[in-house]
C-alpha cells in the first residue's frame, strides 16, 4: 500500500474559478494528495445545463436535449461550453488563447457515430484537467495534467460504456513517479488504437476508483457538495446527521434505495483492495464526512433510512405457485422482455409480489397483464401504484428484531397504513412499503423511532 491519497472532485466542486480555488487549497493542505481526478465543470447556476450535457447535445446534433423536451440548438451549446471555459480561465488569470483554440477545434470534430459522441463528451474533463493543472502550477504547486492518452488508461472499444483493460493498471504507476501532483481527467480512457471511449455517466467516479486500486492508495477521497452520507434525507428530517462510518455492504443497500452519492461501480475496485472511501464536502472541508470501509464494529441497530418513490407492486396469487418449477423465472423473464426494472420479489407458497419502477409500466401495463395471464394463468393479479419503500439499514440488525418491532409500533401509533414489509436474507436491512402520499410522515416517524 502506498501512502498517497487519490482525490476525486465532482462537477460542482470544479464548476467555477472560485470552486477550483477551494480544490487547490484542499490539495495543498495534505501532501499525500498526489493524484487528483477531476470532472467536467458542473452547473454554476441551478437554471443552466451541465457542460457534459451541452457536449452530448453537440455530438448528437441537438437530439440529446430534444429527448428531454428542451430546445437548445447546437450553436448555443457550443457557445455555452466556450463561454464557461473562457470565464474560468479569465477568473483564474490563465492565458486562454491556446486552450480555447484547441477546444474550438475539438468542438468541430469530424468523427461519426459513437466515436464522435465519446470524443466530444470527454472534452469537459479533458480541458478542465489541463486548466486545473496549470492553475496549480501557477500557484507554486508542482503539478501536471496526466491525460489518459498520454499515460495509457486503456479501455475497451465499447465507446459509450467502456471497461478498463488490465494493461491500464501497470500504466498507472507513472502517476506516482516523481514529486508532481498528477491531475487526471475522469470519465474517459483510450482504446488500444488510441481512440477516446467514455465510461457510463458519472464515470469520473469510476476513473478515481480504478486509479486508487491501481496505485493501491491509502484512501480514495470523493469530494462533492454534501458532507457525507446522511442518516436520511435532511430535506425532510432537519436533524439528520452524516453517518461517520459505513461498510461497502451498507452503502450498497442504501444506494440502491435512494441514496445517490456517487457511482456504485466505483466502489468495487476499492472494495477489492480494502481501500477506504472518504466522502467529503468541497465547500465544508472541515466536516468529517463519511468513511466507507470493508469492516466496522456495529455500534447501533440502524445507521440510515433510505427512501425510493414511484414504485408499483405487482401481486400474483395461484394455488401451488411455490411448487411450480420455473414460475418465478418465467415471471421475471416477462418483466425483462418489457424492460421493466425490478427491485425485489418476496414470495410465499401460493403468491409472489414484485416491486417495479412505476414509470416502466406506463403504456405497457395492459399488454403486460395479458402476457402474464396467458403464460402463467394466475388465480389473481393485482397492481398497487404510487408506493414508497423505506429501507432501514445497519449491521446491528443481524439477530436483532427489536428495530422492526419499534418501526411497526411507531407507524401503527401514527395510523400509517403499511402496504408491505420484507426483511433481506442478510438481515442487515428491512423494507416497509407505504403509499407515497404518507411517505414524508412515515420517514420522519421511522427516523425518530430508530435513529433520532
Amino acid at each position: 500500500m502506498t501512502e498517497l491519497i487519490v482525490s476525486k472532485f465532482g462537477g460542482s466542486s470544479v464548476a467555477t474559478a472560485a470552486q477550483i480555488e477551494k480544490v487547490r487549497r484542499i490539495v495543498e493542505n495534505d501532501a499525500q494528495r498526489r493524484i487528483v481526478v477531476v470532472s467536467a465543470p458542473g452547473r454554476s447556476r441551478p437554471d443552466e445545463q451541465k457542460i457534459t450535457d451541452h457536449l452530448f447535445n453537440i455530438a448528437t446534433d441537438g437530439e440529446h436535449f430534444r429527448e428531454q423536451r428542451l430546445v437548445i440548438p447546437v450553436a448555443d451549446s457550443k457557445k455555452a461550453v466556450l463561454e464557461r471555459f473562457t470565464a474560468i480561465l479569465k477568473d483564474l488569470d490563465i492565458s486562454s488563447e491556446n486552450i480555447l483554440a484547441a477546444l474550438r477545434q475539438d468542438l468541430e470534430c469530424q468523427l461519426t457515430g459513437e466515436r464522435r459522441i465519446a470524443f466530444l463528451a470527454s472534452r469537459g474533463e479533458h480541458y478542465n484537467a489541463r486548466v486545473i493543472a496549470e492553475y496549480f502550477s501557477r500557484s507554486d504547486m508542482q503539478a501536471e495534467a496526466c491525460l489518459p492518452e498520454n499515460f495509457g488508461l486503456q479501455v475497451s472499444e465499447d465507446f459509450l460504456d467502456a471497461k478498463l483493460l488490465s494493461d491500464a493498471y501497470g500504466n498507472m504507476q507513472q502517476l506516482v513517479e516523481g514529486e508532481k501532483i498528477a491531475v487526471v481527467p475522469g470519465f474517459y480512457g483510450v482504446t488500444r488504437n488510441g481512440e477516446v471511449a467514455v465510461f457510463s455517466r458519472g464515470g469520473s467516479d469510476l476513473t478515481g476508483g480504478e486509479i486508487a486500486k491501481g496505485v493501491n492508495a491509502a484512501c480514495y477521497e470523493n469530494w462533492t457538495d454534501v458532507s457525507g452520507v446522511f442518516e436520511t434525507d435532511p430535506r425532510l428530517v432537519a436533524e439528520a446527521r452524516a453517518i461517520p462510518r459505513l461498510t461497502f455492504k451498507e452503502i450498497r443497500l442504501l444506494s440502491t434505495k435512494g441514496f445517490n452519492v456517487f457511482h456504485l461501480n466505483a466502489m468495487l475496485p476499492c472494495k477489492e483492495r480494502k481501500i477506504p472511501i472518504h466522502i467529503r464536502n468541497t465547500n465544508r472541508p472541515q466536516d468529517q464526512g463519511t468513511v466507507i470501509l470493508s469492516e466496522r464494529v456495529p455500534e447501533e441497530g440502524v445507521v440510515g433510512i433510505a427512501r425510493l418513490d414511484n414504485l408499483a407492486y405487482i401481486y400474483l396469487e395461484k394455488d401451488m405457485l411455490g411448487e411450480e418449477i420455473g414460475f418465478t423465472a418465467e415471471l421475471l423473464g416477462i418483466l425483462r422482455d418489457f424492460n421493466i426494472q425490478t427491485y425485489h420479489f418476496p414470495t410465499d407458497k401460493d403468491d409472489i409480489a414484485v416491486l417495479a419502477n412505476q414509470d416502466d409500466l406506463t403504456g405497457a401495463i395492459n399488454d403486460l397483464r395479458r402476457r402474464i395471464e396467458d403464460r402463467l394463468k394466475p388465480d389473481l393479479m393485482d397492481v398497487a401504484y404510487n408506493l414508497s419503500i423505506l429501507t432501514a439499514v445497519g449491521l446491528g440488525l443481524q439477530g436483532n428484531s427489536y428495530p422492526i418491532v419499534d418501526a411497526l409500533s411507531a407507524l401503527g401509533e401514527a395510523h400509517i397504513p403499511i402496504e408491505m414489509i420484507d426483511q433481506s436474507p442478510s438481515q442487515i436491512c428491512f423494507h416497509i412499503g407505504v403509499q407515497q402520499s404518507v411517505a414524508d410522515d412515515a420517514l420522519q416517524i421511522l427516523y425518530r423511532a430508530l435513529i433520532g
